[in-house]
């Protein structure tokens, strides 16, 4: 099995107990982290000299709707309202296959270059067999580390999710890919009948799989009594947004131990209401982040893990302001934000025991940051410096051992017909949009 000892980086592990950053070496053995320490010897190791940069576990962008990249920015000036219109009222209708799988493709290559090792694939446009393979595919070529969450076009309240398909993925496309995990797109508890939400969730629970589900705001449906009901929260329930749940949802679904997605940027542009974020602190929990939509805005976690930052920052100051009382230390700080866009995004799609930290026998999903860019340098704290990372400062990214971003570019061939073959697609799917 290949080896490779990473030399003279500071490392921030994630890991509780540890340094937030040391100065130390990781020895990876195939797929594993094996070692980290310091002077590490391993002379059948290729030993790679990252001084001057830092190391951070693999990032995790735990919402995505990568069918998307195609028709990337087309909506940047749209509201949710505009949003639902042309893309689900209009644009779906016209995806292939082909469609599906060249977006999932550039769209994963992206969330590589942009340092994500784990991607949270939503994907609610599998009008087909064919198309779920397509996005699958489009997955495993790219080479990331994900959870594809079946899921299809908004239908009928009463209609439960297709089973039928969800095994077929179990059996056959996802079940073949090491990279590769399944869960469940489900209209959930707000846009299904109480009975369908409930059979739903119980399917989901009969296979072992993460139930994913979209709440943006408005009056509970009935269906939310239902599932509580039944006892299916749980900690493989996923609430993306989550936004303006009431406080005692809040804490009863944190106390039943359900994940929370927020994707900042979009739900503030959109108008899906405010993040979730400071409920969760409140109760002891904390986000997990997305990008949500590349045809509104940009697919770079980092950027999300700032703007969850600054605006939940900005609503405590704003806070203590109204009682005529300043701060005097931070209400969260960098190293929480960070840790929304690693730790608990893997707990967020059931991969706590494998991404997330940097530890012996977890897998070896790591990202090199170049700190020597004048952007970040001089470095002196970090985490800070991980955090303000662009694409350009992301030298490299490794999943599973294996190099997908090396000395600032992807380690992919074919990057040119690629971008060709994205182009002509969301042409293709602008323009049927723009008729219909």
């Amino acid at each position: 099995m290949n080896r490779t000892l990473l030399r003279g980086a500071r490392v921030i592990t994630m890991t509780p107990g540890r340094p937030d950053a040391e100065h130390v070496d990781i020895l990876v053995d195939g797929d594993c982290i094996a070692e980290i320490g310091q002077d590490l010897e391993a002379a059948d190791a290729e030993t790679v000299d990252l001084t001057g940069r830092v190391i951070i576990p693999g990032l995790v962008n735990a919402h995505l709707h990568t069918w998307q990249t195609g028709l990337r920015a087309v909506g940047a000036d749209w509201t949710l309202l505009e949003y639902l219109t042309h893309l689900h009222g209009s644009a779906v209708q016209h995806y292939t296959p082909d469609d599906m799988y060249v977006s999932n493709l550039a769209g994963a290559l992206n969330q590589i270059n942009c340092g994500t090792t784990t991607l949270g694939d939503w994907c609610h446009n599998s009008l087909t067999p064919g198309h779920a393979d397509g996005a699958v595919e489009g997955l495993v070529h790219a080479g990331i580390r994900a959870v594809f969450l079946h899921g299809t076009p908004y239908r009928d309240p009463d209609l439960p999710h297709p089973l039928a398909e969800v095994d077929r993925l179990l059996d056959g496309p996802v079940r073949d890919h090491d990279l590769l995990t399944l869960g469940m797109a489900v209209q959930g508890p707000q846009y299904s009948s109480s009975h369908t939400a409930v059979a739903d969730f119980r399917a989901a629970h009969a296979r072992g799989l993460v139930v994913s589900l979209h709440q943006s705001g408005g009056v509970l449906a009935p269906g939310w009594e239902a599932v509580r009901d039944a006892g299916l929260f749980g900690p493989r329930t996923n609430v993306v947004h989550g936004s303006d749940l009431p406080d005692g949802w809040v804490k009863r679904l944190v106390d039943a131990g359900v994940t929370f997605t927020s994707t900042p940027e979009n739900e503030l542009g959109q108008g899906h209401g405010t993040p979730v974020t400071g409920s969760l602190l409140r109760h002891g929990a904390a986000p997990s982040l997305g990008t949500d939509v590349e045809t509104v805005v940009p697919g770079q976690v980092l950027t999300a893990a700032r703007m969850a930052l600054a605006h939940q920052r900005g609503l405590d100051h704003a806070h203590r302001q109204n009682t005529g009382t300043h701060a005097h230390t931070p209400s969260i700080t960098a190293k929480q934000a960070l840790a929304w866009a690693t730790v608990e995004g893997a707990r967020a799609l059931g991969l706590a025991d494998q991404v997330g930290r940097i530890e012996p026998g977890m897998q070896a999903d790591l990202v090199a940051v170049d700190t020597r860019a004048l952007n970040l340098w001089p470095a002196h704290h970090p985490i800070a410096a991980a955090l303000h990372a662009d694409i350009a400062n992301i030298e490299a990214v490794m999943i599973a051992g294996r190099w997908r971003k090396r000395d600032h570019a992807l380690v992919h061939s074919g990057l040119d017909e690629v971008r060709d073959r994205l182009q002509e697609s969301g042409e293709r799917l602008l323009h049927a949009m723009d008729a219909a």
